[in-house]
């Protein structure tokens, strides 16, 4: 399943992904958001190579890639693509299912259509940190079963970047009240 799934282009992985489940050590729930990162993309944390940082990144397809955000934020990315790799999907948000009070404790929050709208507040409800980089999402400690049914997508441009803003890879599960932010459409 990984080769086939995750090994497709980051934009056709970002989109398919919306409506899939994931669950980190049972904690998770519905994949409502995502954005897509190639290697050619000046957006990319891959697009001046390999270094330390993204080693993950030019890893095998369906792995986590993680990365810090801002210092603070532990955010979670699957890779995908072929080699020589370089082409990752950001999680932004999903629609909790599983585990929940967890959740919300580790956010402090309760208002469950904040729980995980965001790249960051996601990567904390769900308790990701740097040991996740790296491991495949088809083994524990992640769960990830792609969508029984196709979902009604929308497609924006991305957010949170400046270089790379104007492509239209941002994915979202139409009107869903999980997302990170509203789609220009939706407004």
């Amino acid at each position: 399943m990984v080769d086939d799934y995750f090994g497709r282009d980051a934009v056709t992985v970002a989109r398919a992904m919306i409506g899939a489940t994931l669950l980190v050590d049972g904690t998770g729930g519905v994949i409502v958001e995502t954005e897509a990162y190639s290697r050619d993309d000046p957006a990319s944390h891959s697009y001046s190579g390999e270094s330390r940082r993204n080693r993950s990144m030019f890893g095998p397809a369906g792995r986590a890639y993680i990365y810090r955000s801002y210092g603070i934020h532990w955010c979670l990315n699957v890779v995908c693509g072929a080699p020589p790799g370089g082409h990752a999907v950001l999680i932004r948000a999903i629609e909790p299912i599983a585990g929940i009070d967890l959740m919300r404790r580790r956010r402090g929050c309760e208002a469950i259509d904040r729980l995980c709208s965001g790249p960051g507040r996601l990567g904390q409800a769900l308790g990701i940190g740097p040991l996740h980089d790296g491991l495949e999402l088809a083994e524990a400690p992640f769960s990830f079963r792609p969508p029984v049914a196709a979902a009604p997508i929308i497609a924006g441009p991305r957010i949170g970047i400046t270089r790379g803003a104007d492509r239209p890879w941002r994915f979202g599960l139409a009107a869903s009240p999980f997302l990170s932010r509203p789609f220009p459409a939706e407004v």
